[in-house]
């Protein structure tokens, strides 16, 4: 004992899983300990505790990242969040066994730059359409079709115009023909893949005979404004091969649901606990956020994880691809 009081590893993982697993924040989570255990921790065991996790568990994280950088698909994602009161981003890089999460001040390039994972991605980034994840050329790309039918299902209600429905039913239909037949093979029929092809370019085709070019007004500088209808098509048609990739390679998915599933906590997390106090709380929770969302996608117990972590041996994920 080196200290009056000192606390072992399970107190200390408790702590952590509380505060960073369930986001209750760290004066509720010392009333935790007094309620249930009978003994009130002070906030600053908590935050000290977090410190040493997240130092505990950065092998895991580099492992996570490396293997994230050697698959074969790998979703991405952003969302805004306070740190200092100011607007910062946490980015995810994840898959259905792997996550990855970093705050930085940018939400573009920039920011993809300094986390690496993509400058060195050579599979398939599944992504929205923001334009900086274009800007890497040695991965494929596939955009999220969720994005697209909530976009398309707008332009049906809003505009009144049925190639937008027949885009939707279309991109649902292919979606279950993957799914029906993933069950027995791993591809689907050249004659097949060619008739959605046709039929996708027809509906584009249509739509935009629909929506020709709005004319340029008289003395108006720069660039036209274009109509949502217009802009969906334009992206429909100069992407076709990021929005049907799903259905040439079975393992890149429909949608970046699972992207956006894993950066979905950070707004439980401001909701619950608000804001970040400072840069070095934000990493805290951003690395030890990735190595609970890591071990959770491999069925293993948190708090045991988070315990072998403060031993010296935090959880190591093996991906094979």
């Amino acid at each position: 004992m080196s200290q009056p009081v000192q606390y072992g590893d399970n107190v200390k993982s408790h702590a952590v899983y509380f505060n960073n697993y369930h986001h209750i924040p760290v004066a509720r989570t010392a009333e935790i300990f007094e309620d249930v255990f009978g003994h009130r921790i002070s906030e600053g065991v908590i935050l000290q505790s977090n410190d040493a996790a997240a130092t505990a568990v950065a092998p895991s994280t580099e492992a996570i990242k490396e293997q994230l950088i050697n698959s074969d698909v790998a979703n991405f994602d952003e969302s805004g969040l306070k740190v200092k009161g100011k607007l910062h981003w946490l980015h995810v890089a994840s898959n259905e066994k792997l996550t990855h999460y970093e705050v930085h001040k940018k939400r573009g390039q920039t920011a993809m730059d300094d986390i690496a994972i993509l400058p060195e991605f050579q599979g398939t980034a599944v992504h929205d359409h923001w334009k900086s994840y274009f800007a890497y050329n040695d991965c494929e790309h596939s955009l999220c079709n969720a994005h697209h039918l909530r976009e398309l299902k707008f332009i049906n209600e809003n505009y009144g115009q049925t190639w937008a429905k027949d885009m939707s039913n279309l991109l649902i239909e292919i979606k279950e023909e993957v799914h029906s037949t993933k069950v027995h093979s791993s591809h689907l029929d050249s004659s097949k893949l060619s008739a959605f092809e046709e039929r996708y370019d027809k509906i584009v085709e249509d739509g935009l005979k629909a929506n020709p070019p709005p004319e340029r007004q008289p003395q108006k500088k720069g660039k036209v404004k274009q109509s949502p209808p217009k802009n969906l098509l334009d992206r429909l048609k100069s992407n076709k091969k990021s929005v049907l990739l799903f259905m040439h390679d079975f393992r890149v998915p429909f949608d970046n649901n699972q992207g956006e599933r894993d950066v979905r906590m950070i707004k439980v997390k401001q909701k619950v606990s608000g804001t970040f106090r400072s840069d070095d709380g934000a990493d805290a929770f951003c690395r030890i956020r990735g190595y609970i969302s890591t071990v959770r996608k491999h069925s293993r117990n948190v708090i045991d994880a988070i315990q072998s972590a403060f031993k010296g041996m935090p959880f190591i994920p093996i991906v094979s691809y």
